[in-house]
């Protein structure tokens, strides 16, 4: 523990996790898994998975967007949403963590999500990582057991001790999920670089529809 940076440990302005609700979420759900950090995480990742709705239409454009008490009053968010919460329960329970990227083809994407976003490439796909046993090891709590089950895909386990990402076929032994690269990890969500990417990726026009879309349904995050 002495080697890992305090910044996996300190809350930021995103993932705020010195906010009385994470604390209290935090506190609650892993309690029960005793002094041991892995049975803490896997409580955790749990909760974030199945307790907060995966949502790919959830506002993205603005740092309050990411905020993990925002997400967690929310209940909803989708991959680096849900991710920002998960780090921050992490670190409020004193488990060091971070986020990280990916960039992922999703072969079974639905025909309305290909045609939202003009591809079935998905950039930035975000994860968590948690430093348990001296390792970091991955999670991803994106897709709640519910949803995976209309679309028959396996649920994506974690067991804090090996790399969960995600399973590379449903349950109809169909391609599923592919990472295509890798962007490293973060101590906070970089905002502007994920913006960049998407405007380089879907194009500029593409996004500015999806902001402007959203600013005229006044999507209130946090309610």
């Amino acid at each position: 523990m002495e080697h890992i940076d305090k910044k996996y440990l300190s809350p930021t302005a995103i993932i705020d996790s010195d906010h009385p609700s994470i604390i209290e979420y935090a506190n609650v759900t892993v309690s029960g898994a005793g002094k041991d950090p892995v049975a803490g995480a896997v409580k955790l990742y749990y909760a974030v998975r199945d307790g907060i709705w995966y949502d790919p239409y959830y506002p993205f454009y603005l740092p309050e967007h990411y905020r993990a008490s925002n997400i967690l009053k929310s209940g909803r968010g989708f991959c680096i949403s849900k991710a920002s919460l998960l780090c921050a329960l992490a670190r409020a329970s004193g488990i060091p963590s971070r986020v990280g990227f990916g960039t992922v083809r999703n072969h079974l994407a639905t025909q309305k999500l290909i045609d939202f976003m003009g591809s079935d490439v998905f950039v930035y796909h975000g994860f968590t990582e948690f430093y348990l046993e001296g390792q970091w090891v991955k999670s991803t709590p994106t897709f709640n057991a519910e949803l995976c089950k209309k679309h028959q895909v396996i649920p994506l386990e974690f067991n804090g001790r090996q790399d969960s990402i995600f399973h590379p076929y449903n349950t109809e032994k169909e391609q599923f999920m592919e990472y295509l690269e890798f962007h490293g990890t973060y101590a906070d969500i970089p905002v502007d670089d994920i913006l960049t990417a998407w405007k380089k990726a879907y194009g500029k026009d593409r996004i500015a529809k999806w902001i402007d879309d959203l600013e005229k349904a006044k999507t209130v995050i946090g309610s």
